[in-house]
């Protein structure tokens, strides 16, 4: 959970973050969330690398390697005010990112019931990015400071690493043939993989210029932006609760479908606000409804592979179009408007709605405790094949004994 949260503490800041890089450094708008986009860029990169590979390097040595890319990257962006420096760290800081959101998909993979595992490592990470976007702003401005909070949160994390695996998976046995597992249900996964960066991207391509939306268009200032952003960041963590509490009883179609349909309402409303009560509201409903939906995608990504390399792959898909959403954000807001961007946005989700729900219509509620092996149950009755046997004993007399081949013999 904890290196759930250090990875995916990025994403959830990301308007924090480009808004501030907007501000304080020399670049444009589209240049800002240009940045973003190649941080989450290198997150994704960093996912698709060691989806298989966490077994053999080792949970401990790739979750601590890829805590401390992310402290140095990110805090490296956070002391300097060089454009250039600011890029190479952020990229840097994202593929660290990466790389301990992939040791953490692993796991939860691993876990009797991914989903509620999938809830507890969001409640984390909307808690803190919460109290992010409550005290951020009070400490000033500046770009370094959300940068700041994630490399300090890496650093915090290091040390749990301790409970993980020490090393890479044992090596087979030297008689053994080295096997090889295929991905399972490939059509479904693919099918699930094609469709999540769009998703991601429709996601945040709002998320990336939300603050921007908030103080241009709805004319707020920062300090009541970020209420908003912790007021709804709450509201996630409402809604993943009740998630939790319903586990896998909805099944994953019903969840994924309409809990998809419900986001493109709520991006079109917040895109459209011009104060605030249209503004909060829509960005507090997105926000209680996206986690959500998010659990029980990672939950039926789960499904497809109980050793995770589907939820990796997948959540490495979603990377990409989370890469792609601010400087698509940005580009249609510069051409079209917000209002106009969140109905291009809403409409692409309602499309991409369709694939996922067949998906998770096929795959079905298989993360359940009941559906899982019970191994405190016996066994189900085996048939044995008795044979008769002779144990008549014939009786033998010798008289001595000597070694093997021996003249005695």
């Amino acid at each position: 959970m904890a290196l759930f949260t250090a990875g995916y503490l990025a994403p959830y800041l990301l308007p924090t973050i480009v808004g501030r890089i907007d501000s304080d450094l020399p670049v444009t708008a589209t240049q800002a969330g240009a940045i973003g986009s190649a941080l989450l860029l290198s997150s994704a990169s960093a996912g698709f690398v060691f989806a298989s590979r966490v077994d053999r390097i080792g949970a401990r040595r790739l979750a601590r390697a890829g805590l401390a890319l992310a402290a140095l990257g990110y805090g490296g962006a956070a002391l300097t005010t060089a454009v250039p420096a600011v890029v190479v760290g952020a990229a840097l800081g994202g593929f660290g990112s990466g790389t301990a959101t992939a040791v953490a998909a692993t796991g939860i993979a691993a876990q009797r019931t991914p989903h509620r595992a999938t809830t507890l490592g969001l409640l984390s990470v909307s808690a803190l990015a919460s109290a992010i976007y409550l005290t951020v702003p009070r400490l000033g401005p500046g770009h370094g400071l959300p940068l700041a909070a994630i490399a300090l949160t890496a650093a915090a994390v290091w040390p749990l690493t301790a409970g993980l695996a020490s090393g890479a998976r044992p090596p087979a046995p030297p008689l053994a043939a080295p096997v090889r597992e295929p991905l399972p249900r490939r059509r479904a996964g693919l099918l699930l993989a094609g469709a999540m960066p769009l998703w991601a991207m429709a996601q945040n391509s709002l998320w990336g210029v939300s603050g921007r939306i908030g103080v241009t268009q709805a004319h707020l200032d920062e300090a009541t932006v970020g209420v908003v952003f912790a007021l709804a960041l709450g509201s996630g963590l409402l809604g993943v609760t009740a998630a939790g509490a319903l586990g896998p009883r909805l099944g994953h179609a019903l969840p994924v479908g309409a809990g998809t349909a419900l986001i493109a309402g709520c991006i079109a409303l917040s895109a459209a606000a011009t104060d605030l009560a249209s503004f909060a509201t829509g960005e507090i409903a997105w926000n209680a409804v996206y986690p959500v939906v998010l659990s029980y995608v990672i939950g039926l990504a789960a499904a497809l592979d109980p050793r995770g390399r589907w939820v990796v792959l997948v959540g490495s898909a979603a990377s990409l179009g989370t890469a792609a959403g601010p400087l698509t954000g940005s580009l249609l807001s510069a051409h079209v408007g917000f209002p106009a961007m969140g109905l291009i946005v809403a409409a692409a989700l309602l499309l991409v709605a369709i694939p996922m729900t067949a998906v998770a219509l096929r795959v079905g509620p298989v993360d359940t405790p009941d559906t899982a092996p019970d191994f405190t149950q016996p066994a189900e009755p085996v048939a044995i094949l008795e044979i008769a046997v002779d144990t008549r004993t014939v009786p033998t007399t010798r008289v001595g004994y000597d070694t093997a081949g021996s003249e005695a013999d």
